[in-house]
């Protein structure tokens, strides 16, 4: 397989749903709707926000398949990026600085920026090895340290030390660098 190439589930994925075939939606839906809904949640502190985002971006996913370019990342990546977007706007249009003139929008940029890195995080966790991921989930969600975290995992003290580290490593990335998901602006047609 080529560098670089789409993984063969996008393809097909892209392939069904430009067919218009209603499971494809409902796989791709019972594939991300979680992801999508959690990050647009993340993003605007509202669950009802975040079930309208999540109807918004599944909805242009279907109508639009083809805004979809394997070749600019895998279909989880763009997803991810519409949910953002979908979930910045909404932010945007909430706060527009027009509804109240004193407002000088440095508010809503902090916001924003804090969902971006709150949403990154998500995205690094999700997308990182599942032996980083339990390792975090040991040691900072059920509240073990490293040596309880060993046990629990069967691995040795050293190696549960190094994947917390290096865990810990990926997840600060989320402050510093923009995240594969999330990054081209100008990335398909707008939601």
């Amino acid at each position: 397989m080529a560098k670089n190439a789409p993984p063969r589930w996008d393809r097909k994925m892209q392939q069904r749903l430009a067919r218009g075939e209603a499971a494809a939606l409902g796989e791709l839906y019972d594939r991300f709707a979680s992801l999508v809904h959690s990050q647009a949640h993340r993003m605007l502190d509202d669950e009802t926000a975040a079930d309208l985002v999540t109807r918004e971006v599944f909805g242009y996913v279907w109508e639009n398949p083809n805004a979809y370019d394997p070749k600019e990342g895998s279909m989880r990546s763009w997803v991810a990026r519409l949910t953002h977007r979908q979930s910045v706007r909404r932010l945007r249009e909430e706060n527009d600085p027009r509804d109240d003139p004193d407002e000088d929008g440095n508010g809503l940029e902090e916001r924003v920026h804090r969902a971006t890195v709150a949403a990154r995080a998500d995205y690094i966790v999700a997308s990182m090895p599942a032996p980083l991921r339990a390792a975090l989930e040991l040691a900072y969600i059920q509240r073990r340290d490293y040596r309880q975290t060993a046990a629990d995992l069967g691995v040795t003290e050293d190696e549960a030390r190094r994947r917390l580290r290096l865990g810990l490593q990926l997840l600060s990335t989320a402050h510093t660098r923009p995240l594969e998901g999330m990054s081209p602006p100008g990335y398909g047609r707008p939601l």
